[in-house]
């Protein structure tokens, strides 16, 4: 039974991962920080779907959570084939007005834990000759705004040169890079998002079918939705200081 471990998994984009991985008879080991809710999601899954499912409670801005996690990774029994790095959140403020220890934990949340537990998957998979990394990142790292698109900027760049470095190894790379999507994420925030237009948003389980399709495809970056996809291409062809001024107006 194929194996994948999903961060951030208890709900929005990383539970619906799970869930599409489980549909199709993956074991799961899912980690976030909340024990409780681990147990009823794992529940759920058990239930639904008929698969092993392990918890792995770990606060990844920690060392020792991050620790636990690279040692599952790494772990020669009941091998990972699937990493899905979702673990996230965002600060809701502008840089210079939070705090800089909440900036410190946003790289190591959003930048550090990613290139962690990649580090610590990737020789396995190389060596079994099989293996799929998401990494989970955003349309907002194509726009220079702020230290959460700088941190997503540098997942989506990381992500596509592993893939390159993984050539013909049989291990893959993807970045995922969704818009707007109805997750918990905004709320926690506590950003107010009333003026985004409900056509711009996307449900996480189509951001997820969007991910496995274009990992069918051989897509490195993934950018679920139709009105998203121009975007890395827009973004490339502007100035960066007036994408920069065009970004700093929302």
């Amino acid at each position: 039974m194929d194996v994948a471990l999903v961060t951030g998994a208890t709900a929005g984009i990383g539970f619906a991962y799970a869930r599409a991985l489980a549909v199709r008879g993956a074991g799961l080991v899912l980690v976030a920080r909340d024990g409780e809710r681990l147990a009823r999601r794992a529940g759920e899954l058990r239930s639904a779907y008929g698969v092993t499912v392990d918890v792995l409670p770990a606060d990844l801005a920690t060392p020792e959570g991050l620790r636990a996690v690279e040692d599952r990774l790494s772990a020669p029994a009941r091998p990972v084939r699937w990493l899905v790095n979702n673990a996230g959140f965002g600060l809701g403020r502008p840089f210079g007005e939070a705090e800089l220890c909440e900036e410190d934990r946003l790289l190591d949340v959003l930048v550090r834990a990613p290139l962690h537990l990649t580090r610590a998957a990737v020789p396995g998979m190389v060596e079994r000759g099989d293996g799929v990394v998401v990494n989970v990142s955003s349309v907002a790292g194509f726009v220079p705004r702020g230290t959460y698109a700088a941190a997503k900027a540098w997942v989506t760049s990381f992500t596509v040169g592993l893939h390159g470095e993984l050539a013909g190894t049989g291990v893959r790379a993807q970045a995922l890079c969704p818009g707007w999507t109805r997750t918990e994420f905004h709320d926690r925030a506590d950003l107010d998002m009333g003026w985004v237009p409900r056509s711009m948003w996307l449900s996480a389980e189509r951001v997820v079918e969007g991910s496995l399709s274009d990992l069918a495809r051989g897509r490195v970056v993934s950018v679920p939705g139709w009105r998203y996809k121009p975007l890395p291409a827009l973004a490339r062809a502007l100035p960066p200081a007036l994408l920069a001024r065009v970004a700093a107006r929302r």
